[in-house]
């Protein structure tokens, strides 16, 4: 049997989380690692998935209250685990000791080492949906799926953000909230409301091209 596919889509042999193409993440896996729920579309070996909660009363009282949305999975054992959401691009980003911000709608996957608790933005009101996001701290790799190919914006100005389409950012960035009012029905993709993300300082913000996948209808 003869075909392309035996050679482009061929599975990588490496340990650890890396990119099997631009829309697949592989975990070769040797103890354990934090995925979304539902994100699993294959595996090979002895593994096994849990239901992970939020830790912590204080991070399991932020998901009630602000409606975060990162439902987790603790995947352990040894094996080949492929990941995957609706066909979104995949990056990685290592952490060394830092910390990075992340939109929780955002997170596919991360190292089970890594510290993480749930912020909200400085100036964000209570009803700004999207704007309680998750920071990850420590050593690690954290794999991030974008709805379409995203822009990473190196923050040397004053950056303004769709509240929707931020995806990560440096968690050394001074973060908050503009309301631009007059302009509302004219810039902005996500919720309609002229409301972006306002970043200053130095480090990065990685945009992607769209405001996510609208909202799946309730039945």
């Amino acid at each position: 049997m003869r075909s392309e596919l035996f050679q482009s889509s061929q599975e990588i042999g490496r340990e650890g989380m890396a990119l099997q193409n631009d829309k697949m993440l592989r975990v070769g896996l040797n103890g354990e690692v934090l995925a979304r729920q539902g994100s699993m579309v294959a595996y090979q070996g002895d593994v096994d998935f849990s239901y992970e909660g939020s830790g912590n009363v204080g991070r399991f009282l932020k998901k009630a209250f602000t409606g975060e949305g990162m439902p987790l999975m603790r995947i352990t054992g040894r094996g080949d685990v492929f990941l995957a959401r609706d066909a979104w691009d995949i990056h990685l980003i290592d952490l060394e000791g830092d910390s990075l911000t992340v939109n929780g709608d955002n997170v596919l996957a991360f190292e089970a080492g890594l510290s993480w608790d749930i912020n909200r933005i400085k100036g964000a009101g209570i009803a700004a949906g999207g704007l309680f996001n998750t920071v990850f701290t420590g050593h690690g790799r954290v794999a991030v799926a974008c709805h379409g190919a995203p822009v990473l914006l190196d923050v040397d100005q004053p950056t303004f953000v769709d509240t929707d389409a931020a995806v990560a950012w440096s968690s050394s960035l001074q973060a908050g909230v503009r309301s631009t009012v007059k302009a509302g029905a004219l810039i902005g993709r996500g919720s309609g409301e002229a409301v972006q993300l306002a970043f200053q300082g130095q480090g990065f913000v990685l945009v992607q091209a769209s405001e996510g996948a609208p909202p799946v209808p309730q039945a």
